[in-house]
């Protein structure tokens, strides 16, 4: 359902809809919420489900941050920042799996926090175009500071588990 609501979302982006778009990142964010909590509760996981649901979770908010910058509702850096952390994760999982090194994909608890700051800050640059208020900029420029740090420790963090992962696989074959 997430993957189908991105295009649905950058739609309203499009047409200036925040209203819209903010109604449908929540309901992109629920579905996700729904999906995890159903295939919990019914034992109903699947490896299918298990590649789809992180790159439903990468497409919406990839597509969230480009759109975004494009329309100036969040600094361009931040969606370099992000977007460049991913693209280097994936580079180390292709490399990892190129060099035929098993590996477990475990979410780090700053990517986990990373995440959610990436989540808010999607949502707070859409709340402040879509509602009338009267509070500044300011402290969502402040929310994208933080999501970058951590957006830059996190990937740092994941960068220092794959070389040591690589290590390890090295040391294990000159053992043989």
């Amino acid at each position: 359902m997430r993957i189908i609501l991105v295009p649905v979302f950058v739609i309203f982006l499009i047409q200036a809809a925040y209203d819209k778009a903010l109604i449908t990142f929540v309901a992109a964010g629920l579905t996700d919420a729904l999906d995890g909590t159903l295939a919990r509760l019914l034992k109903c996981q699947t490896v299918l489900g298990a590649y789809l649901d992180p790159i439903a979770d990468k497409f919406l908010l990839v597509t969230s941050f480009v759109a975004l910058a494009v329309y100036g509702l969040i600094p361009g850096w931040l969606a370099v920042i992000v977007i460049s952390r991913d693209l280097i994760i994936l580079l180390g999982i292709a490399i990892l799996t190129l060099m035929s090194v098993s590996y477990e994909i475990r979410p780090a608890i700053v990517g986990k926090v990373t995440t959610a700051l990436q989540i808010l800050t999607v949502f707070f640059a859409l709340l402040y175009k879509a509602v009338p208020h009267n509070f500044s900029y300011n402290w969502i420029i402040g929310l994208c500071w933080a999501t970058a740090l951590f957006t830059i420790i996190s990937g740092l963090v994941y960068i220092q588990r794959g070389i040591r992962i690589l290590n390890k696989s090295a040391s294990e074959e000159a053992k043989k």
